[in-house]
């Protein structure tokens, strides 16, 4: 084998060792080419969980024998986070079932971690401790985890067996053929096209704590791959992630196969009426809170102002004045805002903010003033005059933007009369008991549609500026989630159905040299799973036509 440019250095966007591979007389696979670039080039095979080829991420045992491009993925990356997490669930599950004959099934994340539980009964700390044991010892071994593909009655039979008949059941219903799995030992699993480690002991830093009914399984902390980050836990945001997955459960759509029972029974129409009957019932409950100020905060994609509209509404039902006053407006002007570390505007910071003139306009309109607040023009990059604000006794200021929790924004309102809600999309149905999509998942099939639509942007471009946005929200708006007096998740059980139609042929659209490809690549690999719903049957004022388009309301 040869090599033509080398980078060891972590890649700009992937965070990735790359490498151009020349194909030798005989065919080789990623642990080859990185024993030659070990060799080569003093470089470390420590932490290498899986690789790129030709921008499609392979296990390490994917064989080449031609010319090709390949990156090198650290467990630090945020693909090899992923693969991590993904893997060391794989343990999870075959420890669950070695030792306690019990399924093991992924609720959602919370926390940085992932919240699993049994189907049947309640974790004890004594299950905990055992299945502790069974995954030190199964990593202790370092047994091989192998990548098969199988036919798809192969693949049917092999997890009706394991007792996996949910994942069964949506290999027919997407005519998935052949299909892709890795098997440990006897345990086979399928994870969506996310490779998986090629040996159990690179999983050796984890967590398992008893938390509820369940288990939180805990991972590395990028910044100390050694060690597991302190668990930080929001009760009230536990509380919503039960409360929505009981939910879930009694209307029985806890996996993806019910969503294609609801359709061949003709069914759809009653799931999105009942859920937008549960928004509605979510947005009255709030509106009867004797306030003067609600401040509406959420990540990009989570529904904010629809939400925000929505509010308007219900207050008006119950006798009181809403009047709007989108924290998006007082953005400084461009020449002055704040860039990040490549010399690009970043507006996800509180200091893209003019903060001093919010404050002057806050402090006079709850004195009762007439206030002429700015309206921030995205073309020129400048503030111009607004809408008037006076505010009557029975009227309800309702401030919205992603800062909305903020600790400073807060303190220049009464904290008697203020009532904070944080909105986003934090859990909906579970592919199947072992793959889910994740808050951010759903947020960016979203936001890739809406970018499209709205303004004309590729999901190439979405993908590429999303990893920013994430970012920003873990920096500037989720440490924050914990201020809000509500909590109201914008997930609708029959969302992924109908951005479906919308999101497949953008991704489609991104090119196979693009950094972002993979991820394109993994979306699609979810969405094939999902029925396509049309949007007949949607309301106007649904949060899901702030992205679709067809909203009767102002967003």
């Amino acid at each position: 084998m040869a090599f033509t440019v080398c980078v060891l250095s972590p890649a700009v966007k992937r965070d990735t060792y790359i490498a151009s591979y020349i194909a030798g007389e005989a065919p080789v696979t990623g642990h080859d080419v990185m024993n030659e670039m070990v060799t080569k080039h003093d470089m470390s095979q420590r932490g290498i969980i899986a690789w790129f080829v030709n921008n499609y991420s392979r296990p390490l045992d994917w064989i080449i024998d031609e010319d090709a491009t390949v990156e090198f993925i650290p467990s630090t990356s945020t693909t090899g986070q992923r693969i991590y997490k993904r893997t060391l669930g794989f343990i999870l599950v075959i420890a669950c079932a070695r030792v306690l004959g019990r399924k093991a099934v992924w609720r959602h994340s919370i926390a940085d971690s992932h919240y699993w539980e049994f189907e049947d009964f309640p974790v004890t700390q004594t299950d905990i401790d055992k299945i502790k044991i069974e995954m030190n010892e199964i990593i202790r071994r370092d047994s091989p985890i192998k990548r098969e593909v199988l036919t798809i009655d192969k693949a049917r039979r092999v997890f009706q067996r394991q007792g996996d008949s949910e994942l069964a059941d949506l290999f027919v219903r997407a005519n998935l053929d052949p299909v892709e799995v890795y098997r440990c030992g006897e345990r086979y699993g399928y994870f969506c096209g996310t490779p998986l480690a090629p040996s159990t002991g690179q999983l050796r830093v984890y967590d398992l704590t008893l938390y509820e009914q369940g288990m939180l399984l805990r991972f590395p902390d990028p910044q100390d791959p050694e060690g597991t980050p302190e668990l930080k836990l929001e009760p009230s945001m536990g509380k919503i992630f039960f409360d929505y997955a009981h939910w879930l459960q009694v209307l029985d759509l806890n996996y993806l196969n019910k969503l294609h029972h609801r359709v061949t029974e003709g069914k759809i129409q009653e799931l999105i009426l009942i859920a937008e009957a549960f928004h509605s019932q979510k947005a009255e409950d709030i509106a009867a809170r004797p306030v003067k100020v609600v401040t509406i905060a959420g990540p990009s994609g989570s529904g904010k102002t629809t939400f925000s509209e929505r509010l308007k509404v219900q207050l008006m039902v119950c006798g009181k004045t809403p009047v709007t006053l989108p924290l998006d407006n007082y953005f400084k002007e461009r020449e002055d805002s704040p860039k990040d570390e490549n010399g690009e505007y970043d507006y996800e910071r509180l200091d893209a903010l003019d903060l001093n003139m919010l404050e002057d306009n806050l402090t006079r309109i709850l004195a009762g003033e007439q206030v002429v607040t700015p309206i921030y023009n995205f073309i020129t990059g400048k503030k111009e005059p607004g809408k008037v604000i006076k505010l009557k006794p029975s009227d309800v200021l309702i401030m919205e933007g992603i800062h909305g929790l903020n600790d400073r924004i807060l303190s220049m309102l009464p904290e008697s009369s203020r009532y904070g809600i944080f909105v986003s999309p934090l859990t909906g149905i579970c592919i199947d008991p072992h793959n889910r999509t994740s808050t951010g998942d759903n947020r960016l099939l979203r936001r890739i549609i809406r970018d499209y639509r709205t303004r004309g942007k590729s999901a190439q471009v979405t993908l590429e500026v999303y990893p920013k946005v994430v970012n920003g929200a873990k920096k500037y708006i989720f440490p924050y989630q914990s201020r809000a007096d509500a909590i109201f998740n914008s997930a609708l059980p029959y969302e992924l159905g109908v951005l479906k139609p919308y999101v497949e042929p953008l991704l489609h659209t991104v090119d196979e040299h693009s950094s972002v490809f993979s991820e394109a690549l993994r979306l699609l690999n979810i969405l094939r799973f999902v029925p396509a719903l049309n949007n007949d049957g949607i309301p106007n004022n649904s949060v899901i036509r702030e992205f679709i388009g067809g909203s009767c309301l102002d967003v």
